[in-house]
């Protein structure tokens, strides 16, 4: 997503109410620190339960790239910890670089300690890390939450929610039929005005000319009695009528200019108007334009509470009982270093804008790895595991650290695990998230995905993401132990 214009939109703070009332669960590392309300307007906040599937009844469906004689088959598997330290935001230095609250949803991190919306390479080698081995690359990935919420509160909730919105929309087209109406109402006196002035400057100028011709008739009949009784003076008389005939030509030369200087008059007061009615919609349109930055800033509100709530997105943050981060090799051959600072995505996001190419299959239980889901939240047998498995691509263009669309310099290898021509295979980054959600849970679909809100906590939305910011002896290391089909760990 591109930024904007280089600034950081901060959004308004909003109320939520909260609930001082800890729970503590006893099945795994559960971490629940509750905080009950929601911020803004915002979708409901459930995950619909026809998103929710019962693993067993869903047939194996991994399917694995056969390995050839020379497939690179060692792991390094990196200790990052599972964010017990609480490092959330809802930022993406990544896909939306420099916007705070730009991804709306927030993100669980791993590794290097100071991502969030400013992260460049050199903040990140700067930076303290979870990880044992000194790893200081970013890893991190949206929460999950429990919302255990009555659903007849929630109901009544998401209802107010939609009304409240439903006002907000009558409220914004009552403004803007109100300065319709303005416009039109201007539009019509400004027409009235020239029609009347219009009016005035040709009845001025019809008199003119009644008069010029009432003068010229009055000369014609004295020139006829001259010419009975009194021939001597006609020389005179002649001289007289010529200065006559001078002054009503005089008289229709200063009427015709009155009426070209009343024209020009109206013309200068008709681009006055104009004028005056460009600067007016210029100021209604820088009104619009902050009030559209004011709503675009509520959107990326901050968030609230103890469990960092933010629209579309509330309840109990869910810690992974464990955040498996394993670095694979290639079935088709060895594996080359990755160039630092490389960008890796995992997953689309935004798959319900940018349809279904890059979402990908996560979602699955302890002890039923062969069934991978996509569009599921698998509802376990007996309480076991929920998992979230994260392949991300491993095919590197050779060239480059990232792209325009962060994709195209990283991609995945075809069926046969082969990459396309001109790409190397690079190790293989796999994180394994598992969550001990109580059966209870699972079974009423209270548990879901932080996501935009516009994603309603679709599972196809999971993603993840990487920044790659080992040390070169550390990636050396990888690649060995890859590459000599060893099992590390560090």
């Amino acid at each position: 997503m591109p930024r904007t214009n280089g600034r950081h939109r901060i959004s308004r703070t909003t109320k939520i109410a909260a609930a001082g009332i800890g729970l503590a669960m006893a099945i795994g590392t559960l971490v629940v620190i509750t905080t009950t309300g929601s911020t803004g307007s915002a979708n409901a906040d459930a995950a619909d339960p026809s998103f929710f599937v019962d693993i067993t009844k869903v047939k194996p469906n991994v399917k694995l790239a056969k390995q050839q004689n020379d497939a690179s088959t060692g792991t390094f598997t990196v200790d990052c910890g599972e964010n017990q330290n609480g490092h959330f935001n809802p930022d993406n230095f990544i896909a939306q670089p420099g916007i705070k609250n730009g991804a709306q949803h927030l993100h669980d991190y791993v590794g290097n300690l100071s991502t969030n919306a400013d992260s460049s390479n050199q903040s990140l080698l700067k930076a303290g890390t979870t990880c044992k081995n000194g790893d200081q690359s970013a890893y991190f990935w949206p929460v999950i939450r429990i919302d255990r919420e009555d659903n007849a509160a929630k109901q009544k909730k998401d209802q107010q929610q939609q009304q409240n919105k439903k006002n907000q929309q009558q409220k914004n087209q009552d403004a803007n039929q109100d300065n319709a109406n303005q416009d039109d109402a201007a539009q019509n006196d400004q027409q009235n005005n020239k029609q009347q002035q219009n009016k005035k400057n040709n009845n001025d100028a019809a008199q003119n000319d009644q008069q010029a011709n009432d003068q010229q008739q009055a000369d014609n009949g004295g020139r006829k009695n001259l010419r009975q009784g009194q021939q001597d003076q006609n020389q005179g008389g002649n001289r007289k009528q010529q200065g006559r005939n001078q002054d009503g030509q005089q008289q229709n030369d200063n009427a015709a200019q009155d009426k070209n200087q009343n024209q020009d008059k109206n013309q200068q007061q008709d681009q006055n108007k104009q004028d005056q009615n460009k600067n007016n919609q210029n100021d209604k349109n820088k009104d619009n334009k902050d009030q559209n930055a004011d709503q675009q800033d509520e959107e990326l509100e901050a968030p609230q509470g103890a469990d960092q709530e933010l629209a579309g997105n509330d309840g109990q943050i869910l810690q992974a009982a464990n955040a498996d981060i394993t670095f694979r090799g290639s079935p088709t051959g060895d594996v080359v270093p990755m160039p630092k600072f490389l960008r890796i995505l995992y997953g689309d996001a935004k798959q319900s804008q940018n349809g279904p190419k890059n979402a990908r299959d996560s979602w699955t239980c302890a002890g039923f790895e062969d069934r991978v889901l996509i569009d599921k939240y698998p509802i376990c047998p007996n309480g076991a595991a929920v998992k979230r498995i994260h392949d991300f691509p491993s095919c590197w263009d050779g060239k480059n650290t990232d792209s325009e669309n962060h994709r195209d310099h990283i991609v995945f290898p075809d069926e046969n695990g082969q990459c396309k021509k001109g790409f190397k295979a690079v190790p293989q980054l796999r994180i394994t998230l598992t969550y001990n959600i109580p059966q209870d849970v699972q079974q009423k679909g209270q548990y879901k995905v932080d996501a935009f809100p516009f994603e309603e906590h679709n599972p196809k939305s999971d993603h993840d993401d990487f920044a790659n910011v080992m040390s070169n002896n550390l990636m050396n290391r990888v690649v060995d132990c890859i590459n000599s089909g060893k099992k590390c760990k560090e």
